[in-house]
């Protein structure tokens, strides 16, 4: 796993400040209890300049996680664009992850918190292919978790906060441990639930199946957004239930996220899936997708914010 590499400065409530400014108490109420709402956010060098991907989206679901949690959003949506693209244009990126964070700080004793003010920081830096070079053409091996994901009406799995990742830790160290790249973690029914930090897709005679949103899983954004590139490719696409046998049947498998991307995955649990290397469906998709955040193909869909255009809209 690639280091975090510093970058100059990081948006904080309004400011930048530079990058060891960035601190919080070590009682600050997310750091005792897990309950900073974040994001995940990559931002494409593109010919046009660096474009960041469904940027409104991610922010809308950082919202939507903040309202879930109780916590009184400070900015709007508009407020937290305009301060992403001029993070990412006071740290000259051409690419780069962006995390925004909605923490909770110093201020409670006990979990309730009613005294802990709201942080926001926007942090970016350089990240390149999450689960590790050639990964994208090759596949990595995955295994099944002995870790579930949480059962629905426990915690709310389609909120990005912090605490949700200790599962995804579990589940990731276990694999590494293991000799594998990645665990796949199924439901506390048995059925497939997700990655240790992605959504999983995969394919058996020509059709794309992915798990319903059944409160096991986050609704991820590449995630929808592979559904709606699928549909419009002419892949039959199905939502549903799916056990965990479809893993060593399938013909092609594949994790989606924003730092994974479209990674396909060449086996589980030691067993082949199809011919052990990226299918045609995956490979398909993989490239429209990849084309399309880098602005090779077009975006029809209008999921790039371009960072100088809307720098230059917002000094208007």
């Amino acid at each position: 796993m690639a280091k975090l590499t510093a970058t100059e400065w990081i948006w904080r409530d309004g400011e930048f400040i530079p990058w060891a400014d960035a601190t919080v108490h070590v009682l600050a109420h997310s750091m005792q209890f897990g309950s900073s709402a974040f994001e995940g956010i990559r931002c494409y060098k593109t010919p046009q300049g660096p474009a960041i991907f469904r940027l409104e989206d991610h922010l809308q679901r950082l919202l939507d996680t903040c309202r879930i949690y109780r916590m009184e959003a400070k900015y709007t949506i508009d407020e937290l664009v305009a301060a992403s693209c001029e993070l990412v244009d006071r740290n000259n990126m051409e690419a780069c992850y962006i995390r925004p964070m909605v923490l909770r700080g110093f201020g409670s004793s006990g979990m309730v918190p009613v005294e802990s003010p709201l942080e926001v920081y926007i942090p970016c830096w350089p990240w390149g292919t999450y689960l590790g070079e050639g990964a994208l053409e090759n596949g990595v091996d995955a295994c099944v978790s002995s870790w579930n994901r949480m059962a629905p009406n426990t915690i709310p799995s389609m909120a990005k906060v912090a605490g949700n990742y200790l599962s995804g830790q579990l589940i990731k160290t276990e694999a590494l441990r293991n000799g594998f790249a990645e665990g796949i973690a199924l439901t506390t029914s048995g059925m497939i639930s997700e990655g240790s930090g992605q959504n999983l897709f995969l394919v058996y005679q020509g059709t794309l199946y992915t798990p319903t949103i059944n409160g096991t899983l986050l609704h991820g954004i590449t995630r929808n957004s592979i559904l709606t590139l699928a549909r419009d490719l002419g892949v039959p696409v199905r939502e549903q239930e799916l056990p965990r046998e479809m893993l060593y049947t399938a013909d092609e498998i594949f994790l989606t996220g924003t730092a994974s991307e479209v990674t396909p995955v060449r086996s589980v649990d030691r067993i082949q899936v199809g011919s052990g290397r990226r299918g045609p469906i995956t490979q398909q998709i993989q490239q429209r997708y990849l084309d399309l955040v880098k602005g090779v193909g077009e975006d029809t869909y209008g999921w790039l914010t371009h960072v100088q255009a809307e720098r230059a809209s917002s000094r208007r």
